[in-house]
This record gives C-alpha cells, sequence and structure tokens, in this order.
C-alpha cells in the first residue's frame, strides 16, 4: 500500500482523536481547555504559549516541551502513555507511536491505529497477576526466613556485649596481675641467688613448707577416709533396703536404724522402697547446717575445689611479697635503705648511683655480692610475668575482635542496617558446571575449582556491595564484587560479579564469562525478601 494511502487513511482517525490519548493519569486535569466567549484555548504545559483547543493532538506540535501532542509523534523526545485497561499502564517513546509496529509494553494497541493492533490485555492482565502471585507467596516465605536472619544478628548482638563485658572484668583482673608479677619479677631480680637462699632460711617460710606438706598429707588421708565412707554406705544402704524387716534380727534392725539416724533418712517402713527423694532432702539440708556451724571453716565442698590450688601455692614468691610488705630489714647498710628518706623525685638517680657504687664494690668481694648472677627463682617470676603478659594480650585481642564485630553486626556497609547478612557470613554456594565447580563463600573467597582434580583457582576476595547504589537501599544489596583472584594467563586478575535476588534459598544458577577472567554468578538469598508490606509502590490496573 502506497505511503500517501495510509496518510489519506490516518487523516480523519488523528482529527477525531481524544484530547487526553497517551496523556498519564497524573496529567489528566491538566488537559482541560479555557473558554473565552466561543473559543476554546489551551495552554501549553510549560506555560510557554497559548493554543487553539482543536490544536491539541491535531498531529503538529505546537508547545516547545511537545505538551500538545501526548498521543502522536509529531513533537519529538516526547512519553507516550498506554492505559493498558485490564492491566498495567505502560509508558513508551512518541517516535514509536503510529510506526506501524504494535509495541508489546502497550498491550491495548493504543500505539497505533484504531484496529490495527490487537488488544491482549485482559491476556496478558491474568498471566502477570498469575506471576505477581507466585513472586508474593515466594516472597512472603522469604521474608519469614530473613526474619530469622534478623532475630540471629540481634541474638549475636547481645552475645557480643555480654562478652565484652566479661572481657572488660577479665582485663582488669588481669592487669592487676601482670602489675603485681611484674614487681615480684623486678625484686627477684634484684636479688642474688644467696640473698635468696639467706631469705628461704626464714622461720615463716618454713613454716609454710611444713604446713604445705601437713596440707597434701591431710588432703591424702581425707580422700581415703571418703572412699571408705561411701563404701560403707553403698554397703549399709543395700542393708537397709534389702533386709526382711519381719525378720526379727535385733543386730540387723539396730544397724539400719543408726544408719538411719546418722544420714538423716526416714525408716525403710515409712517410704516406698528405693524412693529417697525425701531422705537426699533431709540429708542436704542436715549436710548445709554442719557445714555452717563453724563459722570460717571450710565445708566439704570447698576443701575439694580451693584445697589443690591452695597446696600448688609458689611459696617464694609469697616470700617475696612479705618483703614488699613489711619492707626492708633494719639490718641493712644505710646504703641500702635511705631510699626510705628520699623523695620520690631523687629516687631514679640515687638507685643508678646505688647500683654503680655497689657494682664497683663487688669487684673486689665487697657488698651483698653475686647480684650479678639470677637466679632460678628469678627466671621463674620473669616467666611467670611473660606469661601473665601473653594472657593479657590474648585478652586484649579478643575484646577488639568483639568490638569490631559489634559495629559490623549494624552496618549498612557490611552485614545491612537489619544485621540480615549476619548469618550468612562464610556461607559457601556452588555450582556445577560439568567441567569446573564454582564456589562463593559469602563476605571471603570465590573459587573456580577443576572436576578433573586439583586446587582450582581463586575468582577473589570479596571487596564491596553494588557500587551503583547507596548502602542502606535494597539495590545495594543485590551485588557482590570479589575481585583480585589469581592473575589469568596474558590476562587481568580474576573476578566475580556476584547477582542476588529473592528466593527461598541461598543457591546459585548460573555462571557465565563476560569477558576474560571476568565472571557473572547469579544466585537467590531469603535475605533480599523484604516483607510484603515494605513494597510501596501498588500496580495500577
Amino acid at each position: 500500500m502506497h505511503p500517501w494511502l495510509l496518510l489519506a487513511l490516518a487523516l480523519p482517525s488523528l482529527a477525531a482523536l481524544d484530547k487526553t490519548h497517551g496523556v498519564p493519569p497524573s496529567l489528566i486535569s491538566k488537559y482541560v481547555p479555557s473558554t473565552k466567549g466561543s473559543r476554546q484555548t489551551w495552554t501549553c504545559l510549560d506555560g510557554s504559549k497559548e493554543i487553539a483547543w482543536s490544536a491539541v493532538n491535531d498531529d503538529y506540535c505546537d508547545c516547545q516541551d511537545g505538551s500538545d501532542e501526548p498521543g502522536s509523534s509529531a513533537c519529538p523526545n516526547n512519553k507516550f502513555y498506554c492505559r493498558n485497561e485490564g492491566h498495567i499502564g505502560a509508558t513508551i517513546q512518541s517516535s514509536h507511536v503510529n510506526d506501524g509496529l504494535c509495541e508489546q509494553e502497550c498491550c491495548d494497541g493504543s500505539d497505533e491505529l484504531p484496529g490495527m493492533c490487537p488488544n491482549t490485555c485482559q491476556e496478558v492482565g491474568a498471566e502477570h497477576k498469575k506471576k505477581m502471585e507466585a513472586e508474593r507467596k515466594l516472597r512472603k516465605t522469604g521474608s519469614k526466613i530473613r526474619s530469622s536472619y534478623i532475630a540471629y544478628a540481634h541474638k549475636e548482638k547481645k552475645r557480643l556485649e555480654t562478652l565484652i563485658a566479661d572481657l572488660v572484668k577479665e582485663i582488669e583482673t588481669r592487669e592487676k596481675e601482670v602489675e603485681r608479677l611484674r614487681d615480684i619479677a623486678e625484686r627477684a631480680e634484684s636479688l642474688s641467688a644467696a640473698e635468696l637462699e639467706h631469705k628461704k632460711q626464714s622461720p615463716l617460710y618454713q613454716s609454710l613448707l611444713v604446713h604445705n606438706t601437713a596440707l597434701k598429707s591431710l588432703q591424702t588421708e581425707h580422700k581415703k577416709h571418703l572412699e571408705r565412707e561411701k563404701a560403707l554406705g553403698d554397703i549399709l544402704t543395700s542393708l537397709r533396703t534389702g533386709y526382711n524387716p519381719n525378720y526379727q534380727d535385733m543386730a540387723v534392725l539396730e544397724a539400719v536404724r543408726g544408719w538411719e539416724a546418722l544420714a538423716g533418712l526416714p525408716h525403710i517402713n515409712d517410704v516406698r522402697k528405693g524412693d529417697d527423694g525425701e531422705a537426699d532432702a533431709t540429708t542436704e539440708k542436715q549436710k548445709t547446717e554442719d557445714d555452717v556451724e563453724d563459722e570460717g571453716l571450710w565445708n566439704a565442698a570447698k576443701i575439694e575445689k580451693e584445697l589443690d590450688q591452695l597446696i600448688k601455692t609458689d611459696h617464694v614468691t609469697l616470700l617475696l611479697e612479705h618483703d614488699q610488705l613489711v619492707g626492708p630489714a633494719s639490718a641493712q647498710s644505710l646504703l641500702l635503705d635511705i631510699s626510705a628518706y628520699l623523695p620520690d623525685a631523687l629516687l631514679p638517680s640515687y638507685y643508678s648511683f646505688r647500683d654503680s657504687v655497689l657494682s664497683a664494690l663487688s669487684v673486689f668481694g665487697i657488698g651483698h655480692g653475686g647480684t650479678s648472677d639470677t637466679s632460678a627463682e628469678s627466671n621463674r617470676a620473669r616467666v611467670a610475668l611473660s606469661d601473665a603478659e601473653h594472657s593479657l594480650k590474648l585478652t586484649q585481642d579478643e575484646q577488639r575482635t568483639a568490638n569490631e564485630d559489634l559495629m559490623d553486626l549494624f552496618d549498612p556497609d557490611g552485614f545491612g542496617p537489619e544485621g540480615e547478612w549476619k548469618k550468612l557470613d562464610g556461607t559457601c554456594l556452588s555450582k556445577d558446571t560439568g567441567e569446573y565447580t564454582y564456589e562463593v563463600c559469602l563476605f571471603d573467597e570465590a573459587r573456580q575449582i577443576p572436576k578433573s582434580g586439583g586446587s582450582g583457582f581463586s575468582l577473589g576476595k570479596f571487596s564491596s556491595w553494588n557500587k551503583a547504589a547507596r548502602p542502606g537501599e535494597p539495590e545495594y544489596y543485590t551485588r557482590q564484587h570479589y575481585t583480585q583472584g589469581a592473575k589469568c594467563w596474558n590476562g587481568p586478575h580474576r573476578s566475580v560479579e556476584l547477582v542476588l535476588t529473592c528466593g527461598t534459598e541461598n543457591t546459585l544458577l548460573t555462571v557465565a564469562e563476560m569477558e576474560k577472567c571476568e565472571y557473572q554468578i547469579t544466585g537467590t538469598t531469603p535475605a533480599l525478601c523484604r516483607p510484603l508490606e515494605d513494597e510501596h509502590t501498588k500496580d495500577e490496573l
């Protein structure tokens, strides 16, 4: 058909075109004529020009902004709105209007002359509603799983806060212990072996050793008595529960009665055989009363718990701490005791001078002698200090790590503002493509593993979320970038873009090499399934 014939057929249709044809619902109210006498006019939306109402949608561009031709292609770079009743409205470029092609976005065919394109909005709308309902169900299920991820993050927050509080207390205790051991080590290093051996001859130290031996002996005897008591108790309990009360053996009856009185048990005939619940309570009460009868004495539980530690006490450390408490002996020379009379500001200079003098005297065998020889006890004190400092550092490192983990938990740049990604930290997902298995450990590393064997290649470490969106926006968490993987031969370092969508499972779907050694992997995760009530945009039907 000749073009002039098409134009001739189109002119009557264009002349009869509705003035609001192609106008989006938000602008319908602006397409109303103004009446001036018998003449109807209309002002361009940008306010630049007033034209006759008949000039709207007449297939001739009168307004600079093209607002007078919403339903034709007369104005360049204009937009045309398809109402698509029964489905969702859509906007297309006005250049596609009346071009002889049925646009897929305009299922009602309004982008072409009437009758040229079929109206398929009912079928398309029904299919769209079916698809949206399936997505709605998926989001509903996925959002429940996402809620469990958020609950995990809050539980982790409480755990970290409790851990940090405990570590703060532990650090305070360890710092005090380090200071105590440092003082002991410094004092021990200032003593010669002879001086230490001399101090060990003190009655206090010798008495401590005797008491320590006595405690070890008592502990051994105590354990023997406990074992014997248990054995006798088992024998008497067996006799109590197994004897025949109708058989009048007074010796047996007296033994049973005596055991019941001693153990605080009711008579076996007054309770159900074998049920000693009440008896155990009575015994426990009696033991508790016995334990507190002599205030200040250790009960059996405390003996069992603390006696071993008491026996293992380092008596040399106690001796040095005792010396620190009582101060230097009055028998020391004035040279060694004068520090007690000096101001604190002069002490460093005095100690330096004293050590120099003592060092010089020791050359001639004068003075306290042997100060250059570090005793075994001094080495042991230094080792104890080193161990305590190491334990303090480990605890401090643990506290620092816990603080960092707590700060990262709800960081929009990291695990999301609700902490929904923390649960997936380190979760490894894999996809078998036949020749290779691709593995992505979230927030860690992506790898390519050959099926034929071998360690495979690193495809990169986690470096960032979606750089095209801002932290906190849903779109920000739809892509992860893994960079600086193993270098390709004659190519770049391997890298991965992980594209994620809402799904009820954490899984990988496809793997594609977009450019040389640059991979795109798609997958699903419940962490992206936001609750339905978060959806503010509604479809227009």
